[in-house]
């Protein structure tokens, strides 16, 4: 009896030592190869798995005490992939809590609404915080994987500030900005008005790409659209610089020339009646809906005062006067 109650006495001080040895592990310092280290769990790891990639980029944890500590707090299962940054001071405690909610390190970026795409490229081939997979890629190659037919992009991703995690895809991130584009024409395809001169939601967009680089002014929006569709209704050349630089691409210098105007291209809107093949820019919503929702009004000119607004005019002669007064110096 007295050799039971001696051997229980010692399994309780072994145990009530493993215990405190635990308890203190869990709770002291990580060694880490820098003060700060960021790392990335890959999409599918195991506990195990996650503590091996941490160790490799540099964090001293022990995968197997990790794996028993995550079992004994129920969270061996909730470890969330993604990017994380720890410092030196945390704990395998602490680590395991960051791991289970899922506080990551995002990069972001801003996708201008007027871009092109390939504007948006030489932002996002620099961006530090992204795999470049689209770095090297024809512009028809990234289209195709991203479900666009025709193989130009412009248009069709949605311009907004993008928080991602890092190191993940650029172009999974087109691809939400793909998708985004995607729902925001749909939708607002629903709502449009009637009898506008758009046989189907591409039209629109290439319509709100325009609208989009005419002006960046709210008030100005609607009723810029509004002398596009009017004319287009009418059969009108739609006459819009914007569509003739487009065109011209990479020989447009800064200054466009009456030469241009009058060289054919598939964008020139001087040469060729309705809508350019595609859209020239990314339109941010706002483009979406004056293109879908123009102001009721008759105005088919307009010319800039000089002062980032528009001056509208319904006949040609209101226009010249216009540009008489705006342009030429007149009175």
């Amino acid at each position: 009896m007295r050799l039971f109650l001696k051997f229980s006495l010692l399994l309780c001080i072994l145990l009530a030592a493993v215990i405190a040895g635990a308890v203190w592990w869990a709770n002291a310092p990580i060694q880490l190869r820098e003060s700060t280290v960021d790392f990335r769990i890959a999409s599918g790891s195991s506990l195990r798995s996650a503590a091996s990639q941490m160790r490799e980029a540099g964090i001293g944890v022990n995968p197997d005490l990790l794996a028993l500590l995550a079992r004994w707090r129920g969270v061996a299962t909730a470890i969330k992939a993604g990017s994380y940054a720890v410092s030196r001071g945390i704990t395998p405690e602490q680590l395991l809590g960051k791991l289970a909610r899922g506080d990551m390190t995002q990069g972001e970026s801003t996708l201008v609404d007027g871009w092109t795409f390939a504007q948006w490229r030489v932002r996002l081939d620099q961006h530090p915080d992204l795999k470049h997979e689209t770095r090297d890629l024809p512009e028809a190659e990234i289209a195709s994987r991203l479900g666009i037919e025709g193989g130009r992009i412009d248009g069709w991703l949605y311009p907004d500030t993008y928080l991602f995690d890092k190191q993940s895809s650029d172009l999974e991130l087109f691809a939400r900005a793909h998708r985004a584009m995607r729902k925001r024409l749909d939708d607002a395809w629903r709502e449009r008005d009637s009898g506008l001169p758009y046989g189907y939601p591409y039209e629109a967009l290439i319509m709100a790409s325009i609208v989009e680089k005419e002006t960046g002014r709210a008030d100005d929006r609607a009723l810029v659209a509004a002398v596009f569709v009017n004319r287009l209704s009418k059969g009108m050349l739609l006459q819009t610089d914007p569509t003739v630089i487009y065109g011209l691409g990479d020989k447009f210098d800064g200054n466009l020339r009456k030469r241009d105007l009058q060289t054919d291209t598939p964008y020139n809107t001087y040469t060729r009646a309705g809508l350019p093949p595609t859209p020239i820019a990314m339109p941010g919503v706002a483009a979406i809906q004056a293109a879908l929702h123009p102001a009721d009004s008759d105005v088919l000119y307009f010319v800039s005062r000089g002062d980032g607004s528009s001056q509208f005019s319904r006949t040609l002669d209101e226009h010249n006067k216009a540009v008489s007064k705006y342009q030429r110096g007149g009175k």
